[in-house]
């Protein structure tokens, strides 16, 4: 950067930088909606991303419903769907989450709560000891059925994500 300051101050010409293009965080073509999302969240089955696919270092789940956070930084395959309410640990609720963004050893943390309330809460977390890729599997359980709100966060990244629990 100093550099480049040095440059700009010696130059009698401006340099305009262009930022890279994002790369299509969207479910391709042939993604098929499915029910199970709710709020900002549309759950998916097939048409998974590129980004997704080479975050889970190829090894993603076929054929599972899937859902991406807001803003797409992360997913979700669901292998239990409908997702459940139920006393914590008794449905097993497995969702394997799988980040855009490298995980730099950090936990993935989730805290959750119905949406439009603020009770009752889950609150979990999940270490970054899973391969291939950069992935945390995991069992997120709720108390009661209905829409979910999820805020994930690992290394410095954060995200949310809606689901329904039936």
């Amino acid at each position: 950067m100093c550099v480049w300051l040095a440059i700009a101050g010696c130059s009698s010409s401006s340099v305009v930088v262009t930022p890279s293009p994002t790369p299509n965080r969207s479910p391709t073509a042939a993604a098929i909606a499915v029910a199970g999302g709710c709020g900002t969240t549309q759950v998916y089955k097939g048409g998974v991303p590129d980004w997704l696919t080479q975050a889970g270092d190829n090894n993603n789940p076929n054929d599972l419903p899937y859902f991406i956070t807001d803003p797409p930084i992360a997913a979700g395959f669901m292998f239990g769907y409908p997702l459940h309410a139920t006393a914590p640990g008794k449905q097993g609720n497995k969702i394997l989450w799988v980040v855009g963004i490298p995980r730099g050893g950090s936990d993935l943390h989730i805290t959750g709560h119905p949406q439009n309330t603020i009770t009752p809460t889950i609150d979990q977390a999940f270490p970054a000891n899973s391969s291939p890729g950069e992935i945390y599997p995991s069992e997120v359980d709720v108390p009661q059925a209905g829409c979910w709100h999820f805020d994930l966060s690992w290394d410095k990244n954060k995200t949310s994500v809606d689901l329904v629990y039936v």
